[in-house]
């Protein structure tokens, strides 16, 4: 999980964009190095697939929060500001076989996130699952089934973040472990 909460990063950003773009006549040219990557899923296998990331927020005078849905949509309370993209939902995937049930359950129902610069923290809770319908996901294991012919699932994660009042910008990180038991 991610935040940062250092807007003028995002200015000076989109300054150094916009004053590439006032020298006219000039030719440029540039590399750039793309990335590939594959998962060949054996049976009975679970990998993450991608980080949850509550983006960039500016917070306001008094707490809120920021909620990011197992379906990658973003809502916030209180006199929290989000700032542009970079959010998204964790998602986690796997492979067993067409009806087998599953147990999946969090080892903590709460995570604590800490600013890489400093003593600050924030509390990450109300995890929720992309199931049909959507469960919370919590310490106490949830019974689900792949309905897939192929065995193959996906599904996503998303949480509450709680700012505080006044939140100290920074990076803030923190790690969650999900556990999931073939049944």
């Amino acid at each position: 999980m991610l935040i940062i909460m250092k807007p003028i990063r995002l200015y000076i950003g989109i300054l150094t964009a916009l004053g590439g773009l006032a020298l006219p006549g000039m030719a440029h040219a540039g590399q750039a190095n793309g990335r590939a990557e594959i998962a060949v899923l054996r049976n009975l296998s679970f990998i993450k697939i991608d980080d949850l990331e509550f983006g960039n927020i500016i917070a306001g005078p008094a707490a809120g929060t920021v909620t990011i849905s197992p379906f990658g949509v973003r809502t916030t309370t209180g006199p929290v500001t989000v700032v542009g993209g970079g959010f998204q939902q964790a998602q986690f995937g796997g492979r067993g076989t067409t009806n087998q049930n599953l147990q999946i359950s969090m080892t903590t129902n709460t995570v604590t996130l800490r600013r890489s610069a400093g003593p600050q923290t924030m509390i990450a809770n109300a995890f929720i699952i992309g199931s049909t319908p959507t469960q919370p996901l919590t310490t106490t294991p949830r019974l689900f089934r792949i309905t897939s012919s192929t065995g193959v699932f996906q599904f996503g994660v998303g949480a509450r973040l709680n700012v505080g009042a006044n939140q100290a910008p920074g990076v803030y990180s923190g790690t969650f472990r999900i556990t999931l038991n073939y049944q």
